[in-house]
């Protein structure tokens, strides 16, 4: 089960990255997310773990399986019959960026847990992107002007 949504940010892929891969501060700008919190170093990098919190949802650990640093990061998060997987990837296009998210679930558990709640995982990637394009351009706006 896969389920992708993007968002396009009129900004540079080096400020949205610098908002995006700092995990700890999500629940500042997306309802989507209550907590994150670090179990090995606050920096997204390969074999990190964090442990993340979502209304509706118990606490999930995820670990970061894949970066490129300013381009992307991938994690999953397993679970009895099921993997998940997230990536995060910024698309520079001009003076805009367009940040893709996509996430799948697999397994026999992981594949039917993904159709019941692609519903509320669209929703909240959707309020994901939203949040983070909102709190990038918000950033961009407060910068002194050169």
């Amino acid at each position: 089960m896969i389920t992708e949504t993007s968002v396009d940010i009129e900004a540079p892929a080096s400020l949205i990255w610098d908002v995006y891969a700092d995990v700890e501060r999500w629940s500042e700008w997306t309802a989507s997310i209550t907590s994150v919190v670090p179990l090995d170093g606050a920096s997204i990098a390969i074999g990190r773990r964090f442990e993340i919190k979502q209304p509706r949802f118990p606490k999930l650990v995820w670990e970061v399986t894949a970066v490129e640093p300013g381009v992307s990061w991938t994690w999953r998060q397993k679970s009895f019959g099921g993997t998940t997987i997230a990536s995060h990837v910024l698309e520079p296009a001009g003076d805009r960026t367009i940040v893709h998210q996509r996430i799948e679930q697999r397994g026999p558990i992981g594949a039917t847990v993904g159709l019941m709640m692609r519903g509320i995982t669209k929703r909240y990637l959707k309020m994901e992107g939203e949040g983070l394009r909102s709190c990038v351009e918000r950033r961009r706006s407060d910068a002194p002007s050169a």
